[in-house]
């Protein structure tokens, strides 16, 4: 039986709203001066804000860094499946 339980806990340190680091990110979904969008492991997660910059994404250990003037950090159950690709693939 797998176990689909989370091994390690997800970290998310703002600093000042100038400034974010978080741990446990699988990928960069996309990102602009206004939004990034991480797959993480604990599911989606969308940053917004104005002019954003990606300083670090180690792939191997999963940390992720960032600046600029955030204004909201949320997770998000849509993922990329949801919509009508979900439809092409019943």
């Amino acid at each position: 039986m797998q176990n689909n339980s989370i091994s390690a806990p997800q970290n998310i340190v703002m600093e000042n709203r100038k400034s974010l680091r978080v741990s446990g990110v699988k990928d960069i979904d996309s990102f602009t001066e206004t939004r990034i969008v991480l797959s993480t492991i604990m599911g989606e997660l969308v940053i917004k804000g104005e002019d954003l910059h990606v300083t670090n994404l180690d792939a191997e250990t999963g940390d992720f860094s960032m600046t600029g003037s955030i204004s909201s950090c949320s997770y998000s159950r849509k993922s990329v499946m949801d919509g009508p690709i979900k439809k092409l693939f019943r």
